[in-house]
This record gives structure tokens, sequence and C-alpha cells, in this order.
């Protein structure tokens, strides 16, 4: 495989995007930015995640300390995610939650740019370079993720593709200030850049860009975990608890990781790990050859953390969990078709073709180009697209909407900076106050006078808590405490008394 000190011209600039791709961006920013609106739109956006990132960016911009409500902790505590405080700049020009979809539209969308660079950077053609941007933007992970509310990581995924692109062309300010970026997302990161680390220094000859990543990917991984995440939220890092059969602790775990293989193995060695690994290469497999698959090192600690986690969901291409593999598979494509050595594609064609030319004289059937055709590449990645993109939720949208109109009036009961409690599908709809908090988090203990107005959608519940909405509806309809100010269509709106007004609607 070819490394990053082959004979390239680094010194010289990237060609100009051609016009087709910058209409596949513009486009793709347009549908991603489409989708995930009309989804929240639809009351189909959830507290977890979107309500939790809109509330603490929404207190950073008022000059607030971003403690979730719902976490129950400060914000730095949950992954570290310190590139979320930037954003509070864009809510200081008007608070909105669609900042969050804008800036993840956007950031999606430009993975494409860097897929394309990468591709041109290798010596492929602008035909197979642009069709390597198609295979990154029609990749079923990158819509779904844009689907699923807002995630900082989604951020990271255009910066660990600029990385690569930096290391390549040697360029390690730009390089290190990528990968800055990538830690500020999420915790875990920190061990895909270290992954990156030795692959650039071990396998890539590239020891100065090997060495920082490899230091910043350990120092912030000690940082964050040892500190920062206990001493914000007070408890372990996040989704220790997938993994309790390793540990309760990050120490833990790790050290178990070494002298427990058996349980370690159990776990890769498995029907869902295999079914997990070919779901994600399942896009690309006609090109992608096995004597690429090394520049998939970086994303090693991902397939283990996902394969490894007692939560299903993990591996599942439906969330945001496996997106730091795509930088890492797609660049083992783009060198498989600049060694020529994309087999199974080959072959398929090879075979289509003789199939074409039955009957015919061997002369006629032509020779089968070394490279495949971007078409074809486009072609398969739409069909996997369809398989496997989830589109087709908008259609269970559809069916919620019976109660759309009465959702609409009933947030306009609500008034700012109450206490609010509501479902977790409502909660987005609420989360510029500072506190809100979720139908999830009631419990025998919950004092329910401690909220000020609490909202119900009783005919499209979230399905964890749809016992506990009715429960609540029937207990306050006889509790003095509380009134309904506003009920229909099974949406209903409870006010705490003392809150009544002349300002609040009856």
């Amino acid at each position: 495989m070819p490394t990053l000190s082959d004979p390239l011209d680094i010194s010289k600039p990237l060609t100009s995007p051609p016009s087709i791709l910058k209409w596949m961006i513009g486009s793709a920013i347009a549908i991603f930015l489409i989708c995930s609106g009309l989804r929240h739109e639809m009351f189909q956006s959830t507290g977890y995640d979107l309500g939790i990132y809109d509330q603490v960016t929404y207190l950073i911009s008022q000059g607030e300390a971003p403690i979730s409500s719902i976490l129950g902790f400060h914000h730095l505590g949950n992954h570290g995610a310190w590139a979320v405080y930037p954003l509070g700049l864009l809510y200081k020009i008007y608070p909105s939650v669609y900042w969050l979809l804008i800036v993840q539209a956007i950031t999606l969308a430009m993975g494409g740019w860097f897929t394309w660079g990468l591709a041109r950077f290798v010596g492929l053609n602008e035909r197979l370079s642009v069709a390597m941007a198609g295979v990154y933007l029609l990749y079923p992970v990158v819509f779904n993720l844009n689907l699923f509310d807002f995630h900082p990581e989604v951020m990271a995924l255009p910066a660990l593709l600029a990385a690569i692109l930096a290391a390549k062309r040697q360029q390690t300010v730009w390089f290190c200030i990528a990968i800055i970026w990538v830690l500020g997302c999420k915790a875990v990161l920190s061990l895909t850049v270290l992954a990156l680390g030795f692959w650039l220094l071990l396998f890539e000859k590239r020891r100065s860009q090997g060495l920082i990543a490899i230091a910043l990917g350990i120092g912030w991984f000690i940082i964050v975990t040892q500190w920062m995440i206990p001493q914000f939220s007070g408890r372990e890092v996040e989704g220790v608890w997938r993994y309790s059969y390793l540990g309760t602790s990050v120490t833990e775990i790790l050290k178990n990781f070494i002298l427990k293989p058996h349980l370690v193995l159990g776990r890769l060695i498995s029907g869902s790990t295999i079914d997990y690994l070919f779901k994600l290469i399942l896009p690309v497999i006609l090109w992608l050859s096995p004597s690429a698959l090394i520049a998939l090192i970086p994303a090693i600690p991902t397939l283990i953390i996902n394969s490894l986690s007692d939560i299903p969901f993990q591996r599942s291409l439906a969330y945001q969990y496996s997106l730091p593999v795509i930088p890492f598979l797609l660049l083992a494509v783009i060198h498989s078709i600049q060694l020529k050595e994309w087999r199974l594609g080959r072959f398929i064609r090879t075979v289509w073709h003789k199939i074409q030319h039955i009957g015919y004289p061997p002369a006629a059937s032509g020779s089968i180009s070394p490279f495949p055709q971007a078409k074809s590449i486009i072609i398969w990645s739409l069909l996997i697209f369809l398989m496997y993109g989830k589109y087709g939720r908008f259609w269970m949208y559809v069916q919620r909407l019976d109660t759309w109109t009465a959702t609409r009036e009933a947030i306009t009961y609500v008034q700012p900076q109450t206490t609010v409690l509501t479902d977790n599908r409502l909660a987005p709809h609420f989360t510029h106050r500072p506190v809100i908090q979720l139908l999830s988090q009631v419990s025998s203990e919950t004092d329910i006078s401690e909220f000020e107005q609490i909202v119900l959608n009783l005919r499209h519940p979230w399905p964890d808590t749809a016992e506990t909405g009715v429960e609540l509806f029937q207990e306050l309809s006889t509790n003095p405490q509380f009134s309904i100010v506003y009920q229909q269509d099974d949406v209903v709106v409870f006010n705490r008394n003392l809150l009544l007004s002349p300002d609040v609607k009856s």
C-alpha cells in the first residue's frame, strides 16, 4: 500500500472543486437540513440528545453555567465536549435550536469536500474523486446520524478527514488544529486520535504527526476520563455501564480487557460483530482491497468499543457510534482504487461483461477497465443507501400528525423560564430555560410541585414513559395544586396554581 512517503508533489495546491461537487455538497446541506428540521417541526426530535445540547448551548449564550437539567450535571461532564462552547456565539445572534441543525448539516456535507481532496491528492481522476465524495454523502450512517437529533461528534467527522489530508500534505499546523478540534467533540475520540498516531508513525512514516497525535490522544484521554468528566459530573464516564461485565470504571475495564481476553474474544468473535462489520463494509465492499485494510487501523478502537458493548444499537447504522470509522474506510477504498485492486468489483464487472457478449467473438467483448466506473460506484452506493437509510421513518412520523396542531397550540401556553416537566419528544421545544426534565426522570420520590408547568401528549407518548404520563395525568387532574390550562386531542398543559396570573392564557 502506498505510504505518505511516496513521491507526491505536496507543494502543489489542490485544484478547485468542480461544479458538480459544489452542487452535490450544496444539495446535501439542503437535504440534511430539510430532513432534520422537518423531523423537529413534526415533534419527533428528542430531549436525548437534541434537547440536552440545545439547553446547554442556550445557557452558554446567556453567560450561565451550562448545567443540563436533563442529565443533572455540567456540560463538560458529558463526554468533555468543549467544542459546543463556540456554538454559543451563534445563539447570541438569535437563540434557536436550528443553529445546531444547520451546523450539523454543513459539517456533515463538508466531509464530501475533504473526501474529494483525499482522492485527488493520491492521484484519482476527477470523475472517480467526485464519485468518492458521492460514496461519503450516500453512506447510510451520514444521513442517519443527521436525522437523529444533534451530536457534537458530527463536527469531528470532516475534521478527521481534514487531519488525514493535512498529514498527507505535511501540513503540521493544520493537522494539529484538526486533531485538537476532534478531541473537543467527544472524549472517546481520543482513542481514535491515538490509533491515528500509531498508524501515521508506523505505517505512513510520518514521525512528527504520528507523535503529536499519540501524545495528544493519550494526554486528553487521561485528562478527560480521570479528571474532567468525574469533576464536572460527579460520576464515571458516561457509557461505562455498557461494559459492566468488564468493570465499573474506565481503568478497571482497560485492565480486564488485557487480563481477561476470554471475555473480550467472546464478544469480538460473535454473530452480532460479524453482522455489524459486514453492514459497515457493504457500502464499499465492491471497491475494497484486502491490502488497503491497513488504513482501518485508526478505526480499530471504535470497532472494538462498539463490538464489546452490551447495547445492540451501538452496532447499528442508525446512530452515531460508527462515525469515526467512516474516514478511514473511505481512505481504504481510495487506496484500493489507486492500487487497481478492487477485486470483487472487477470480478462482478467481468462476469456481467461476458454475459452481455454471449455469442459474440472474444474480440468483440473488449477489455475490462482497470478502474471502476464512477457511475457504478454511485449506483452501488445509492442502492445501499436505499437499503439502510432511515428516510422511511418519516412515514412513521406522518402517522403521529393528528396531534400536531394541538401540540403547536399547547406550546403557546408555556411561559419562558418556567420549570417544565414533559415528554422526551416535546422537550426540545422547551429547552431554552434553566430547568426542564423528562418523564423518565420521574420517580416515587419526585416532588411534582417543583414544576411550574407540565406538558403531556397522551395519544403519542414516548414509549418508555407512556404509563408514567397516564398516571401523572390522573394524579394532576385531582391535585388542587395544578389546573389544566389547555387540553385538546390528548395534548394537555398543566399549570401549578401559584403560576396563574392574568398573563396566562385560559
